[in-house]
């Protein structure tokens, strides 16, 4: 669609603007442009300066127009540097003057109180920490404390049960600086303060590109806050809307290097049952936690949340998980309960809806055997530390790093192979998937769409490439038959 001029002349008085401000006003029609979330324009022209705005509808494109119109049919003069009618122009300073824009981090605090009954932990956590990238912009840079300690100090001071606490003496310098010295939210409204915060949600604190998973989720939670601030009048329009989003590798692809194989598989849970031997048996109680993840395609955390009511374990044959709730490490001032894990439903499922994954005999044989020997932990879940409570990330994940050691060649322990936990998930679904399962029943199984089980590990069937090199050679062949 093409922007053609609103050629019908406005009524203006005699006179001249005064400096700064044009009565040369052009107005043109409203357009169509690319843009997905504010898909219609508005674009005039103010003593020969282009102005623009994008709306989401084309019904307020046109009120906006009108607006515009009328000021210029009762004779107004334009600031030339925002495009405004001078009366706008007074307004916005007026209500500046009379109430001051609500600063950067008392917003953040207010905001995140508001949202916290309403979220799990792991989102309260991951909001906390994308605004807390975001408030490194937006506090006066000069002689300001390391970036790290404004983190954590945001991070501590925005958690509601904190309110009105001191902080921690090593925080109390940055939580000081970041009540003090933090912008007022309309400032995300200059493009060059904006820039430096598009900056900080895709970079580390040492400089380097943070994972595309994160910068989404930090994108994300701006996003959100943003919309917050113009639904309460803080800010005008989001600006995130109009800023290209930048181009991220996809970390939901798999690797194929962290798959391991049958063999592979078998040696790692062996080797599990050797570490800390002389310790508390602390590998031997989590054999069979790796092996619901390897074996049943579980993530860590609905292992932990496990109970003996879930399972079905006949001595022969196999037998049945039925998956009700997942125990997320979130950190003790995330949760309602004060713990470091929360307790929720399975993920992205109805908090009150189960899943059944079925689990093959040498599963079975391995619970079975646990229980045995170790019985149940507390609350009746089948795997606990040596005191009866929750198993911690930071337990399975140590006892991890010491069975690779155990159980790969030097070479391999310092490649990816099996480098977390979570990867004997990855190597449970791409088993499944090079024999065949349809992709519908193992995304049932594990808890996932098809759509993402095709997305994040089509890459990770065998024979694909071999299959589709075969075809393409065939038609060659057809056609040179054929010439």
């Amino acid at each position: 669609m093409s922007t053609t001029e609103d050629t019908t002349p406005a009524v203006r008085p005699h006179g001249s603007a005064r400096s700064g401000y044009s009565l040369d006003v052009r107005l043109w029609k409203v357009t169509r442009v690319d843009r997905k979330a504010r898909p219609y324009q508005l674009r005039w022209v103010v003593g020969g300066k282009v102005n623009s705005a994008t709306f989401a509808t084309s019904a307020l494109a046109e009120s906006r127009r009108s607006e515009l119109r009328q000021a210029m049919r009762r004779g107004e003069a334009f600031e030339i540097s925002s495009g405004q009618p001078e009366s706008e122009v007074r307004a916005a300073a007026t209500a500046a003057e009379a109430e001051p824009s609500l600063r950067w981090f008392e917003f953040c605090r207010k905001y995140l109180a508001g949202r916290w009954r309403m979220s799990a932990a792991k989102t309260r956590e991951g909001m906390a920490d994308g605004l807390a990238a975001v408030a490194l912009a937006m506090v006066k840079r000069e002689g300001a404390p390391d970036d790290t300690h404004l983190r954590l100090a945001f991070r501590w001071g925005t958690v509601p049960a904190n309110a009105g606490d001191d902080p921690p003496a090593e925080l109390k310098a940055a939580y000081e600086w970041l009540t003090t010295e933090d912008r007022p939210v309309a400032d995300l409204a200059d493009a060059g303060v904006f820039e430096d915060v598009l900056y900080r949600l895709s970079y580390r604190l040492d400089g380097t590109p943070a994972a595309g998973e994160t910068h989404k989720r930090r994108r994300r939670a701006l996003n959100t806050a943003l919309e917050h601030a113009v639904a309460t009048k803080e800010l005008p329009e989001n600006p995130l809307q109009g800023a290209h989003k930048k181009r991220v590798g996809s970390g939901a692809v798999v690797d194929r290097r962290v798959l391991v194989n049958a063999v592979q598989g078998r040696q790692l849970l062996t080797a599990v049952s050797y570490v800390g031997s002389w310790d508390r048996n602390r590998g031997r109680r989590l054999v069979a936690f790796y092996g619901v993840l390897y074996y049943a395609g579980l993530r860590p955390a609905e292992a932990v949340g496990m109970r003996l009511s879930d399972c079905d374990l006949p001595e022969s044959g196999w037998g049945t998980l039925t998956l009700r709730e997942t125990r997320p490490v979130s950190g003790k001032q995330w949760t309602d309960s004060g713990e470091r894990h929360d307790r929720r439903g399975l993920k992205a499922r109805e908090a009150d809806t189960d899943r059944p994954v079925p689990i093959p005999p040498v599963l079975v044989a391995i619970l079975r055997a646990h229980l045995k020997e170790f019985g149940t932990a507390k609350e009746g879940r089948v795997f606990g530390n040596e005191r009866g409570g929750v198993v911690g990330s930071s337990t399975y994940w140590r006892v991890w790093e010491e069975a690779r050691l155990f159980a790969l060649p030097p070479d391999r322990v310092e490649s990816p192979l099996a480098g977390r936990p979570y990867d004997l998930r990855h190597a449970c679904i791409t088993r499944w998937l090079n024999a065949g399962v349809p992709i519908a029943e193992i995304a049932r199984r594990v808890g996932n769409s098809p759509e993402v089980i095709h997305r994040r590990y089509h890459g990770c069937i065998d024979g694909h490439e071999e299959a589709a090199n075969a075809k393409i050679t065939k038609a060659l062949e057809e056609e040179g038959d054929a010439a």
